[in-house]
């Protein structure tokens, strides 16, 4: 069994930071989705898709992949770069 843990992005549609401090376990898909004969949706039989599971700390997803034997890997997220200027900038 394989998961990733991953710390959850900023919305790119919006400017708010809300639950960017939480870190996510999900499960890697088992087999792939195909399209179901009658209604033509895409879907599978593996149900561990569809479980996220959220955490405080990287620590604390880590201790619980440990806990259950669970193949995690960590991804860390990209070091955050601000590029400050003064509204005076453009017009210069």
């Amino acid at each position: 069994m394989q998961a990733r843990i991953y710390k959850r992005p900023k919305n790119a549609m919006q400017s708010g930071k809300a639950h960017t401090d939480q870190w996510i376990l999900d499960f890697v898909p088992a087999e792939a989705k195909k399209p179901d004969p009658l209604m033509g949706w895409a879907g599978s039989g593996d149900t561990r898709s569809q479980v996220q599971l959220k955490f405080a700390t990287c620590e604390d997803a880590q201790a619980y992949a440990a806990k259950y034997g669970i193949d995690a890997i960590v991804h860390q997220p990209p070091p955050r770069k601000l590029k400050l200027q003064a509204y005076a900038d453009n017009f210069r």
